[in-house]
Formats: structure tokens, sequence, C-alpha cells
């Protein structure tokens, strides 16, 4: 009993069961066109932006050494981390919203794991044939014939899964540099292993992982249920109509098998043999479902044939089931949706108000102040200008905040092109003008060839300790 190979002894089985392999048959039908058509747009958009470019540069590249992402003409820097936390607070709202709406909508078709199963299954479908031509080779002996379907099946899948690596690192690294080491093949040791760890995870997940990805790894699948309720839209069969199940003459009528104690359920399996989790959808919901809607394109095919009513399998939610209407907008719905577009707009005009202007004042702590020769008190700073604009500017630099302050040092300085300059700048004011230790002073940018790019920052002076009123 200890052994953990063994799956059945006696009446028990083991919490270890052995994979059975599932070959899902080709459907067609509105749902999987619509799963298609969403896969060539996503696989598309993958592998093509890297490719495009605006203001000639890459659109898109997340040029980490230099710690910048490029977007579409705009540059993002470390200290514009606040635009990504509110890409992911946008992105989990949708999430919720999406799946209190119609359940595993993302799963079923934007998922990356399902949109490169379904690659991988064309390639597979390509050499070996539909299911049951899959079936019958894969439990056919070993030969010439089988070796070579297999052999021809995994060069596609890795040619295709380094091509998605390869695309991969094409975001970090520009890719028609990276193109450029292809044809030497002189990536760098970095690019070497992200090129084959992701061709490698491509190959493993949407190859030979495929379903246990979703059964057994994916996390979504555990915590969706917190997120529906009674009118979320599932994916679901019709038992009051279908059962009993049972063959029958495509000449009965209605009348006919009904009096015979069946259902609409003619118990074909094709809802089962389509789905690409290997489930029966008749059990009920399960958590292995990932709402790709083929078993109900499979189930209207047949009814279409047997001339009966659709809809045997379909979208519908547990109040439909139970005689009241379908509710997608509903307060839960409603509110994760008003948010949600909120969310997306302050993202919006953050990004669009945004001043591709930084200014960082790191102050001398080596010497609080001191005195230069005129009596006067100086505090020293460094100026850190960020220019994150793709045109070169030239910002005037001044200073604001006290009565009788100086400034000292360079008026102007120009920064060429997504550059950072460091500028160092004393500011000095009359002692008997000080009212206390440390006072708020500003520091203020402002570019001469755009008056719309402007920054203020403030800081601190430092003075003596005072021993006198004034």
């Amino acid at each position: 009993m200890s052994d953990e190979n063994v799956y059945v002894v006696g009446d028990e089985t083991s919490l270890y069961q052995k994979r059975q392999k599932i070959f899902p048959k080709i459907v067609s039908g509105k749902f999987n066109n619509f799963r298609v058509l969403s896969a060539w747009l996503l696989l598309g958009l993958y592998y093509l932006m890297p490719w495009v470019t605006w203001n000639g540069q890459q659109a898109i590249l997340f040029d980490l050494p230099a710690r910048k992402f490029q977007i579409f003409g705009l540059t993002f820097w470390p200290q514009d981390f606040i635009f990504l936390t509110m890409l992911l607070i946008i992105a989990a709202l949708a999430l919720f919203f999406f799946t209190a709406v119609a359940g595993r909508l993302w799963c079923g078709y934007a998922c990356p794991q399902t949109v490169w199963t379904e690659a991988f299954l064309w390639m597979e479908r390509l050499v070996e044939g539909d299911r049951n031509k899959q079936i019958k080779l894969d439990k056919a002996p070993w030969s010439f014939r089988k070796v070579r379907l297999r052999f021809t099946k995994h060069v596609l899948w890795i040619l295709f899964a380094l091509f998605t690596g390869y695309t991969f690192v094409g975001y970090f690294t520009p890719i028609r540099e990276l193109t450029e080491s292809l044809w030497t093949l002189s990536f760098s040791g970095w690019e070497w292993f992200w090129i084959l760890f992701y061709s490698f995870a491509t190959w493993g997940n949407a190859g030979m992982l495929r379903e246990q990805v979703c059964i057994y790894m994916c996390p979504y699948a555990r915590f969706q249920s917190s997120m529906f309720d009674k009118d979320t839209l599932i994916i679901a069969y019709d038992e009051k109509r279908g059962e009993k199940r049972g063959a029958r003459k495509k000449s009965l009528s209605k009348e006919e098998y009904q009096s015979e104690g069946l259902g609409d359920c003619i118990d074909c399996m094709q809802c089962v043999h389509v789905c690409p989790t290997g489930i029966d959808i008749r059990d009920g919901l399960q958590y292995e479902c990932i709402a790709c809607a083929a078993c109900i394109d499979a189930c209207d095919d047949v009814m279409e044939k047997m001339g009966y009513e659709k809809n045997l399998i379909r979208y519908t939610s547990e109040n439909h089931d139970a005689g009241g209407e379908l509710n997608p907008f509903r307060p839960k719905t409603i509110g994760y949706g008003l948010i949600l577009m909120l969310m997306a707009a302050i993202f919006v005009l953050s990004v669009w108000m945004r001043t591709p202007l930084e200014l960082d004042i790191i102050k001398d702590r080596n010497r609080l102040y001191l005195t230069n020769s005129e009596g006067f008190i100086v505090n020293i700073y460094k100026l850190r200008v960020l220019n994150k604009d793709q045109s070169e500017h030239t910002y005037k630099i001044s200073v604001s905040g006290y009565d009788g302050i100086e400034y000292e040092g360079p008026q102007q300085v120009t920064l060429s092109p997504e550059s950072t300059k460091e500028v160092p700048v004393r500011v000095a004011i009359d002692p008997y003008l000080l009212k206390s230790t440390s006072m708020d002073i500003e520091f203020q940018l402002e570019s001469i060839d755009d008056k719309s790019i402007e920054v203020t920052q403030p800081a601190s002076f430092i003075g003596p300790v005072q021993r006198r009123g004034r």
C-alpha cells in the first residue's frame, strides 16, 4: 500500500492517479470561431508588436539595463512605478468584473495557456490527424511511421516554442539587434537563458502538460468560486430536458422517445470528446471547466442534425435554471464596472497629464551648512534632472520660498532625450534673515522651449542654531 505507483487496490483508489491522455476533437460553431479569432488576434499581437516602430524607435521595449520602458512614444522610468501599480489594480478589477459577469471567460478565450495550447493542438492535428487518428496512433506499437510523426510534431513544437522565446526576449532587447545576433548565434548569456527558458516553458506547458496546468497548477480555478454568485454566467447542461440519456433512431418523434422515458440527450459523448480538460459537463459545474464553450458548439451541432432544439448545453446561471431571468447587471457587477472605469479613467488622465521631467534634490550630508566670505549661510545641493521626453530640452533653474535667498549655480541646463544629469548648486541666505534652523525652500525647473514642461520640488535649508531672538 505504500507504493505510490499503485493506483487501485481492491475497492480503494489512490490519490496518485495516472494521467489519462486527452485528445480533444475538432469542433466548429460560433463559440469556436470566436475562440479562434481571439487566439489569432492575441498571438498576432504578441509576435508582431516588437516589430512595430514609433517615432523611429521600437514601440514597446522594456529596456532593463537602462531602467526605462518605452511604450508608444512614452518613456517610463523607475520613478513611474505608480503607473504599474495602477495597471495591476485595473487588471485585478477587470478579472473580478468579467468573472462575476461571465465566469471563466478569461480562461476560455484569452489565457496564454489556452491560446498557446490551441496553437500546439493545431500543429498536432496537422501532423497526426484528428482525435480518432491520434488515439489510434497512441495505442499503436512503436514503428517507423509513429516515430516519424511524433518527431515531426515535436520539431514543429520546438521551432514554434523557440520563436516564442525569441519574441519574448525581443520585448527586452531591441528585436532588430536580436535578429542580427540570431544569424551568428551571438546572444548574450542572459539572452540565451531567457530564450531557452521561455521556449522550454512554452513547449512544456502548451505541448506536454496542457490541461494539467489548468487543473493542478492554475490558482484561478481554486478561488474563482469566491467571485461567483447565483447570477454569474456558467456553462451548464439542461438536466431536466436532457435526462434520461440514451441512443435512439433519428426518425423517432419527440413524443415517441419521451414516451420511452428518454430526454433530448442522445448520449453521443461529443461534449466530452471536444473538451480540452476531458470533463463531462453533464456531471454539473466543475472547477476543471475553463468555459471554452466547445461543448456547446458540439451539442448544438448534434441537436441540429437530430432536428432537436439547440441549447441543451448553454450559457446560463443558477437563478436562470431555477426559472429566473439572466441578470448580468446587478449591484456587484455594476460596482465592479464603475470602479474599473474610474480607475481606467484615472490611469489615462495620469499618463496624459504626466510631466516628462523629474527632479530629485540631494543635499550634501557631509556639511549641513557652511559660511561664505560674505558671512552668508550656504547649503550645497545636487540637482538630479531626468528628461523623460524623446526630445532635447533646456531648462531654466531657479529657487524660491524664502526672503533674501540667493542662488549660486548654472542658470540653465540642457539634457538630451531620455537622459539624466546632475547639477551641483549652492543656496545662500543672510544669517540675520534666518528665523529657524530649518526652512522650506523650492527649486523650479522650467523648459525654455516648452513652457508646459515645468516641475517644482521642495527642499530644506539648514542654518545654525539661533541663540538670540529676532
